[in-house]
């Protein structure tokens, strides 16, 4: 095929997309983009534009698109045996599970393996109430977790959650989203409120009794909310205290993500009892990951199954993503260019009075925008504008927040602070259309 018939062929893919998917398959931009290549940090689209990649796939891209030793990886695994289900053991699998019961906090040891975080977290929220014979579980508002009906109902948007959607069962904390405190204090001085509502939430609207709490350690599409330090150390004891397990959702927060740490969670010193992530650890390849104590795992009654769940090439795949992270020190990197990224971002919140609040940690950096400071109204035109200029500048960003107004960056792993100061300097120029 031709370059024009290339062209041709890949151009149609956007009017495809619209008549032969589900409407809710988004469309980022105005005029969509059709990806039909990438490599490292770049991706190219059906008319040959290069644009520099700054979400990855939301978040997913974690080392880079087509990275070497992770594709030989994927291509030696596909040549030698592709499928097996999880009725057979194969060498990848195990090999995988092993390192991430080395790698992760606390007493975490046994993996179950599936091909998404929905199903990662649909497994974890089964193995809290199959382990503690409870059916209540706790989840966040501005909390996302997938699209079945377990993920959905623990889902803290409106916005996410379709009529009929819901399972019983589920009730949801407020969320320590400092910057829009639901109480209306500020911390330090707040005590972290929103923590302690744990208890009121748990002895006014269940029986008293919980399988857990699923809680993300960054709010992802919540518009990356991050709690103040004290909060999962309470939080979780709270949750023990009546009965539950504490699960951590690392689908976003994962391999790196926060910087010097594997896991979000190791950053507030809370041993989970259940932990699930996706996402990045299959840079691109399909994959979910639920690893619990081996208490937990084992309560499992005989035979638990997924087709496509530890399949060899996902686990290859897998593994070879964390060796890449591992050989290259990209913990260390995510922290040094993650805290170059955050400064240059708070020098535009000084620039630019669109700029409401800089958070994050590590390479997952949110910038939340309002037209005015004060009263906090969100902006979601004006992240419009900035989709729109970064884009034209061949920079691809992200959004999410509850009202739309958080632009999310997810720079890859191995990202350089000369990455970030093109994106500064896309964000610079979208920020003075405002």
């Amino acid at each position: 095929m031709d370059a024009q018939e290339q062209r041709s062929t890949v151009k149609s893919a956007v009017e495809k997309h619209k008549e032969f998917l589900f409407p809710a398959v988004a469309m980022y931009y105005q005029e969509p983009i059709a990806i039909v290549k990438g490599e490292g940090e770049k991706v190219w689209d059906d008319k040959g534009n290069e644009y520099l990649d700054c979400f990855g796939g939301v978040l997913t891209v974690s080392v880079g698109h087509a990275e070497p030793r992770v594709n030989k990886a994927w291509i030696d695994q596909v040549n030698a045996f592709a499928h097996g289900s999880t009725l057979y053991a194969n060498k990848p699998q195990g090999d995988l599970a092993e390192k991430l019961a080395e790698i992760t906090p606390g007493k975490l040891k046994k993996s179950f393996f599936t091909n998404s975080g929905t199903e990662a977290d649909d497994t974890a929220i089964l193995a809290a109430k199959l382990a503690t014979g409870n059916n209540e579980v706790i989840a966040l508002r501005h909390s996302y977790a997938g699209r079945s009906a377990t993920a959905l109902s623990t889902i803290g948007h409106h916005t996410w959650k379709p009529l009929a959607s819901q399972v019983a069962g589920v009730v949801h904390a407020v969320a320590p989203y400092c910057y829009r405190c639901p109480f209306k204090l500020e911390y330090p001085s707040c005590g972290v409120a929103c923590a302690d509502d744990v208890e009121e939430l748990i002895k006014t609207t269940t029986t008293g009794k919980i399988a857990g709490m699923i809680a993300e350690t960054i709010l992802g599409v919540g518009g990356f909310i991050i709690p103040p330090k004290e909060y999962f150390p309470r939080v979780a004891e709270i949750v023990r205290r009546h009965g539950g397990l504490f699960i951590s959702d690392e689908v976003q927060a994962a391999w790196g993500r926060t910087g010097d740490k594997w896991f979000g969670i190791e950053h507030w010193g809370v041993e989970p009892d259940i932990m699930t992530s996706a996402k990045g650890m299959g840079n691109g390849v399909p994959i979910g990951w639920t690893i619990a104590t081996p208490e937990v795992a084992d309560a499992f009654p005989g035979l638990t199954f997924s087709t496509f769940g530890g399949n060899p090439v996902s686990a290859a795949v897998g593994l070879a993503v964390i060796n890449v992270i591992e050989e290259d020190d990209l913990l260390t990197n995510a922290r040094v260019v993650g805290d170059y990224l955050k400064q240059r971002l708070l020098e535009l919140q000084e620039k630019h009075a669109v700029i409401g609040d800089v958070r994050g940690k590590g390479l997952m950096l949110g910038i939340e925008l309002v037209k005015d400071r004060k009263t906090k109204e969100p902006n979601a035109e004006a992240v419009l504008k900035v989709f729109e200029e970064t884009k034209r500048r061949r920079v691809l960003i992200g959004k999410g927040g509850l009202y739309g107004n958080v632009i999310r960056t997810g720079l890859m792993l191995n990202t350089t602070t000369e990455t970030v100061d093109r994106l500064v300097e896309a964000l610079d120029a979208g920020f003075a259309l405002c």
